[in-house]
């Protein structure tokens, strides 16, 4: 396996780059992988370099010689498939592949009903324009969509078995935001260890996100879970 002819451009706290480099992280590639940290506050991802390659502007972006892959699932499915398939992280055989499918689709779930009522809101709304009783509301929704995780992880050590698959990838790095953004997760313990113990794994030590060493939490989360 090389990484030589791979080139990713990401951006430091995004979920969906954090994905690939979680993936590559897991079959050895991460740390020869030629990369670039894009600057969002620079809109560097909609600098020439991105946009030859990915006209909507977004990342992460990534090549692998000739081939061009834009969209997160699509780049964590092709590395899957392409590298380290000894140790597959979407299982070969049925029914734990459909399982751990359905479980990376159905981790949209935590973006849009978690992550996009509460931190999104407060990040796009001035704090004084804050509506407390509507943010109460999506805080109440949000725990309905967590409750479902909690109960997988009640059955089963992962969010799609007792083996770690890329639906535990996908899952993780919305927990772990939540935690980042000050969430406390109090009433949902086996969520708790989940995320403690994937904080643990390497690959994920080896790709967090570099800014939350040293920048404060903004914890949009603090008080609502």
């Amino acid at each position: 396996m090389s990484a030589a002819n791979m080139y990713l451009w990401w951006g430091s706290g995004s979920g969906p780059c954090w994905k690939p480099m979680i993936v590559l992280a897991e079959k050895g590639l991460w740390k020869d992988c030629p990369n670039k940290l894009v600057q969002f506050s620079q809109k560097e991802h909609k600098g020439p370099d991105v946009m030859k390659l990915n006209p909507r502007g977004q990342v992460p972006t990534f090549k692998d010689g000739d081939l061009v892959i834009n969209e997160s699932a699509a780049i964590c499915s092709y590395l899957d498939e392409t590298f380290g398939t000894d140790k597959p992280l979407i299982p070969k055989s049925q029914p734990a592949r459909a399982k751990c499918l359905q479980r990376m689709y159905e981790s949209d779930n935590l973006q849009s009903k978690v992550m996009l009522p509460l931190i999104y809101y407060k990040m796009r709304t001035k704090k004084e324009d804050w509506d407390n009783e509507l943010l109460a509301k999506n805080a109440a929704e949000a725990k309905e969509e967590l409750k479902h995780w909690e109960g997988y992880l009640n059955e089963n050590k992962f969010v799609a078995g007792n083996e770690f698959t890329m639906a535990d990838i996908f899952v993780f790095v919305f927990i772990a935001m939540c935690f980042r953004q000050g969430a406390k997760l109090e009433e949902f313990p086996k969520i708790r260890k989940f995320y403690n113990e994937l904080m643990e794994r390497p690959a994920i030590k080896e790709t967090m996100p570099p800014h939350w060493a040293d920048s404060p939490s903004p914890n949009q989360m603090e008080g609502l879970l």
